[in-house]
């Protein structure tokens, strides 16, 4: 489930009230804080259209959410790697860990990793690493800049991000094969920072920056267009980072821009039918299949909606498994929950959610 069955009025009450019912089975993320708490934390209440619920501290945690230190909502004082671990987090919040440091305290790894999986449904590491970009979100709260805040995520220097991003688009001539070039930035968004390339008339890629697969993507885009990229905001960037910035404050729905000519002809075809499906709503895969006349073709629809590489303007966190599993989103299952409940959300609507599998 995306959220428990309860409804947020119910949940809001609870809040309000401390009242230790749902404890454990729900959480609420304060958005102007950057902070979670458990429902019957004693902090002065946050106001209702500042918050939003999870079913879950890690799920919190993957949003980039703190813990609050006063109700403390990850603590677990009587286990011995839990507690003493978690404090170690709260000490040094933008620590990069590694098994190796783990090993040097005299710690199991694989120990470690069960106990933490147990407790919260990921590892030690993964909840030191959604520490360290839950401080950046804080630094971003405060107005300091992307790159600075991203350098405190994890980068050792004040040049090992930039570095980064230009082996990712290439150190490229202002110009090659008679072309100019696009221009590549960052978007920054609730759910991470998304990398933006365009030239000035067209969206050519956008992808959440810790996509896998993006340094692939950019190569295949430098490489089809025969242009250079280069680190400059253009005019398409620019509207995209525009629209973006009113959906995600739920003020419209995702912008319908102009975008790059690439794909195969069944690739376009999918991507369109992507577009079609009602804002607030999700389809299957093989909904997506009979859609375009190719009720056989489910598999290619899949694959279809993977090779897709312009993220959220072509809406495939909006398709699901038949089952009503969310599957198969290369930026991670937790972002395409967060953006289904998100539309749900601008909508109105309420009711069951899709199953994570």
């Amino acid at each position: 489930m995306l959220l428990t069955d309860l409804d947020d009025d119910t949940l809001y009450d609870a809040l309000m009230a401390r009242d230790p019912a749902y404890e454990g089975h729900a959480y609420v993320c304060v958005r102007t804080t950057g902070i979670f708490c458990r429902l019957t934390c004693p902090a002065r209440k946050p106001k209702r259209e500042n918050i939003h619920f999870e079913h879950s501290a890690s799920a919190c945690v993957e949003s980039g959410f703190r813990p609050c230190r006063r109700c403390r909502p990850l603590d677990a004082p009587t286990h011995p790697l839990i507690g003493p671990l978690l404090a170690q987090l709260d000490a040094q919040p933008g620590r990069r860990w590694r098994e190796d440091d783990l090993v040097g305290q005299g710690y199991d790894p694989s120990t470690v990793r069960r106990a933490f999986r147990r407790q919260f449904g990921m590892t030690f590491l993964q909840v030191a690493r959604a520490r360290r970009l839950g401080t950046a979100a804080s630094r971003l709260a405060r107005e300091e800049t992307v790159i600075e805040a991203q350098l405190d995520a994890g980068y050792d220097s004040g040049s090992g991000f930039r570095d980064a991003f230009q082996r990712l688009i290439g150190i490229a001539p202002a110009a090659q094969k008679g072309r100019a070039p696009l221009g590549a930035d960052w978007i920054e968004t609730p759910i991470g920072p998304m990398v933006a390339i365009g030239d000035e008339d067209r969206l050519h890629l956008l992808e959440f920056n810790d996509r896998k697969g993006l340094p692939r993507e950019v190569e295949r885009l430098r490489t089809r267009t025969g242009a250079a990229i280069v680190h400059r905001r253009t005019a398409s960037v620019s509207a995209t980072a525009t629209g973006l910035a009113a959906y995600f404050a739920g003020e419209a729905s995702l912008p319908a821009l102009p975008m790059g000519d690439h794909g195969t002809a069944f690739e376009r075809t999918v991507w369109r039918a992507l577009t079609e499906i009602p804002f607030g709503e999700t389809r299957s895969y093989g909904e997506i299949a009979e859609s375009i006349g190719r009720p056989s073709a489910v598999r290619a629809v899949a694959r279809a909606n993977g090779a897709n590489q312009l993220a959220l303007l072509l809406p495939c966190h909006r398709v699901i498994g038949a089952d009503g599993a969310l599957t198969g989103y290369a930026g991670g299952l937790w972002r395409k929950r967060w953006l289904l409940e998100h539309e749900r959300r601008m909508t109105g609507q309420t009711g069951a959610r899709p199953a994570v599998h």
